[in-house]
Order: structure tokens, then sequence, then C-alpha cells
């Protein structure tokens, strides 16, 4: 027997009651289908009419009365059609059995309202709910209840996660969805993940300045945190023109441990973001930290701050972006860029204060906090972060 669910998110309570509408606004047969109370179902549907669901249809206050008297009178008008076209079309069911009865209500839902066909032939409501639910198993149950979650969960990720991280998070949630019906039940609605935009090119390698050798060189399988960092640049547009955000990633964590941003792509951008990532962490002398050949990077500013530290730096060779893949994961690789697909591409910020307001709140709540990665076992940054410090005590 399928174990009922008794915590009901907001996105799912939603979906229950989108789902009354497949039902022809029937709360009883959709309780069914999903394993809910009825009363429950109901008190959700009554909630949403209200407007207390967020992700439901509210009514206008200003067009209530009207559409009230509306609504009568195309009921009135829908029942004397319908059972004026059930007398005709059902007259010779009315002597057949009851199964038969409830065959022809069934075959016909979709062209006349079940309370009318019950009333004329004569069938209780219940009654025919009784004989239609029997065939409904509780494996059929149970995927009603996973449509409903995966649909929630791709609402609470902000349509983020593919099929292995929902099934990750929803995992975490302790239901018992297998990976299959994530897949199966997101092909089915095409329940889809955003998509992104064309990468645009923030580096300039030709120069003449100091560049250091690649010390790194890809390997990118660090053994503990503060070991090796990787840092980019990339840029964000709005309606005052463009924001450029300079990030610096821990390669064990995957933790962004310090950016900054500004109008303005300098070398003061990149210090910036790395005086905050020494600052948060504090790092030990030998660390290694990469980034490309962008002339920002080479700047005296930015090599005065690695000297004082006694940092190792590293750089990516002329044109090789796979060098510096691992932030470029993050920042602005074409095909997996984390922030341009789950965030920036799918808003257009009228000024640069709502897009910063709007990207600060994304790194340190969101993709530092709980945002999983396959990377990382389906485990957020600060989880790898507290898990290791957890098993070095």
């Amino acid at each position: 027997m399928t174990k009922k669910i008794r915590n009901y998110s907001t996105e799912f309570k939603a979906e229950a009651v989108k789902k009354i509408a497949d039902n022809n606004g029937n709360i009883s047969a959709t309780a069914k289908q999903l394993g809910i109370a009825m009363q429950t179902l109901s008190n959700w549907h009554n909630k949403a009419n209200q407007g207390k669901i967020a992700g439901t249809a509210q009514y206008d206050p200003d067009l209530m009365s009207a559409l009230e008297e509306v609504k009568r009178l195309k009921r009135q008008l829908k029942i004397a059609e319908e059972e004026r076209e059930n007398l005709k079309k059902g007259h010779g069911v009315l002597c057949k059995a009851q199964l038969v009865r409830y065959a022809f209500i069934k075959d016909n839902q979709q062209i006349f309202s079940i309370t009318c066909m019950c009333r004329v032939l004569k069938v209780k409501p219940s009654s025919y709910y009784d004989w239609i639910n029997r065939d409904i198993s509780d494996q059929q149950i149970h995927r009603n209840q996973s449509e409903l979650l995966v649909r929630a969960a791709h609402s609470e990720t902000k349509e983020r996660y593919g099929i292995e991280r929902l099934h990750a998070h929803l995992s975490e949630q302790r239901h018992d969805i297998s990976p299959y019906m994530v897949r199966s039940i997101k092909e089915e609605h095409s329940i889809k993940c955003r998509r992104h935009k064309r990468f645009k090119v923030t580096t300039d390698s030709n120069h003449n300045k100091l560049v250091y050798p690649n010390v790194l060189d890809q390997k990118f399988d660090a053994s503990r945190p503060n070991q090796a960092w990787v840092s980019d640049i990339t840029y964000i547009w709005t309606l005052e023109g463009w924001l450029y955000l300079a990030g610096v990633k821990d390669l064990y964590t995957k933790e962004l441990v310090g950016y900054a941003i500004n109008k303005r792509m300098t070398a003061d951008l990149v210090c910036r973001a790395l005086n905050m990532a020494i600052k948060n962490k504090g790092p030990s002398q030998g660390l290694i930290v990469q980034s490309d050949r962008g002339s920002q990077y080479c700047s005296h500013a930015y090599h005065k701050i690695i000297k004082q530290h006694q940092f190792k730096g590293s750089m990516s060779a002329k044109g090789n972006c796979f060098d510096n893949a691992p932030i470029e994961s993050f920042s602005g690789e074409e095909h997996c860029s984390a922030r341009k697909n789950e965030l920036v591409y799918h808003q257009d910020y009228k000024t640069r204060f709502a897009a910063i307001s709007d990207i600060i709140g994304y790194i340190e709540l969101y993709y530092n906090q709980t945002r999983i990665q396959k990377g990382l076992g389906y485990k957020s940054p600060r989880q790898v972060w507290f898990d290791y410090y957890r098993q070095a005590a």
C-alpha cells in the first residue's frame, strides 16, 4: 500500500487543485485518484478560489457579481440542453443494467457533465464514483501523487534541475520515486528546464603583461578545501548597461568563496573578488589560484596579492578554456553556465541595482547553500564543506 503523504507543500496543493479541473471539477474523484482525503482537497480548492494558494488562478473581485449571474444562466441553459441530449442519446440505456449505465457515463463524460447524466439515467453519483474508482490501483495513485511531487519540486527548484538532480532533490525529501518515473513524468507532461542563450567572450589575452605558468594543468580533483581556487569574469546585461561579475571558486567544495560586481571590467574587480575569498576562508600559503590570461588577472595589483599571501599563481594556456573549466561552469561557458542558465537569461533587469541584489541572493542563498551538484554526489557546496570539517574534527 502506498504510504500517504501528510506534509504537503504549497506547490503540491496548487497542482492538486489544478487536477480538479482535469476531472471536470469533481473533487471526490480527484481526491480518490491522489489518495487524499476529500475534505482536505476541498479545503485547498476553497482556499484557491479565495486566492490563498500561490500558483492557482484568482478571481477578479470587480467582475465577481456579473460573472456569477452569467454562470448561473449558463448553468441553467447547459443543464436543460444536456438533459434534452441525454434523453435522446441515452433513451435505450435507461432499460439496461446498472453497469451499462455506468459505462455510458464514463464514455460520454467529455461531452456531458457527470452530474447531469447521473440524474437523467437515475444513477447515484456516489455509486458511479465507487464503480469508476475500483479500477484505480495503488500503483496509479502512487503515479498520480508522483506527478504532483515532480511538478512541485520543479517549481521549488525554479525549473533549474534536470532528471538526475530533481530525483536527488525528491529523495532528500524522502519521497519514493525512481529516476525512471521522474523522467517519464517530465516527458509525458513536457516539464522542461530553463534554457540558456549564447556565450559572449570577455577574455582579452592579447597583451604583453606578466603571465603565470599553468601550475594547475587541469588537475581539478582537489582533496581538501582551500587547496586550489579558480577564477573568472562574466557579464550581465541591464537596461542601464553592462555589469561584470568576477568570481573565485573552491575546487573541492565548488563554493563561490569570493566575488565582486561592477559596471567596469577592471583589475580592481578581480582584486576585490580575490580579497573577499581570502577574508572569508583564510587560506594558507601554497594555495593555487587559477585564472585565464585576461589582462585584469595579469595586472600588477592582482599579482601583488598573490605574492603577498605566498600563493601559487596559475594561468590557463592561451585560447584553452578547458584549463579553467570549473569556474566556466558557473560563470560563462556556453553549454553549462549555471548562473546564466538558471538566473540571468530569465530576467530582464531594469537597473544595475536590481541585478546586483538578485545575483547576490542567488550566490549566497541558493548556489552556495542549497544547489545540489552531480560532481559533489548531489550535495550542495555548503554540505560538502560541513562534511569535510566534521570528519576532520
